[in-house]
C-alpha cells in the first residue's frame, strides 16, 4: 500500500492494476505537483486549453491520489517517460565540416548528413543523443 503523498506508486499500481485503489487523501502538494504536470504536457502541446483547464480544475478539487492518478494516467511520466528523440547527429559526424558544408553548399551539407544518418540507423550506431 502507498505513503501518503506517494502520488506515483499509487498511480504505478492503479494503471498496472496490481493493487486495489487506496483511499488516501490528496495532499495540496499532490494536488500542486499534478497541476504541474499537467502544464507541462499543455507546453508539450498534449493537452489542448480546454483540456489543461478542466484537468487542472478537477486536480484541485480531488479528494484522493486514485482521482488524482486518473487526470495524468494518459500521459507520459515525468521525467523520461515520453518517446526518446532520434538524434540529430551520428557519432562520427563533425559538427565543423558539417557547418562548413551548410554554409558553402547547403545541398551537399544537408546530403552529406542524411547519409551519415542513413549509415548510423543501418549498423545500429549510437546517436550525439544517447552521450
Amino acid at each position: 500500500m502507498a505513503q501518503p503523498g506517494d502520488t506515483a506508486t499509487v498511480v504505478r499500481e492503479v494503471t498496472d492494476g496490481t493493487a486495489s485503489p487506496p483511499a488516501v487523501l490528496a495532499s495540496d502538494a499532490d494536488r500542486d505537483t499534478i497541476a504541474s504536470q499537467l502544464s507541462s504536457a499543455f507546453a508539450e502541446g498534449r493537452l489542448t486549453v480546454a483540456e489543461h483547464a478542466e484537468r487542472v480544475r478537477a486536480a484541485y478539487g480531488a479528494r484522493t491520489l486514485v482521482d488524482l492518478a486518473g487526470l495524468t494516467a494518459d500521459l507520459p511520466r515525468p521525467g523520461g517517460g515520453s518517446v526518446r528523440q532520434q538524434a540529430l547527429l551520428p557519432d562520427g559526424v563533425g559538427r565543423c565540416l558539417l557547418c562548413a558544408l551548410l554554409i558553402c553548399c547547403p545541398p551537399a551539407g544537408i546530403a552529406w548528413l542524411l547519409a551519415a544518418r542513413r549509415r548510423a540507423r543501418a549498423s545500429g550506431g549510437a546517436g550525439a543523443a544517447d552521450r
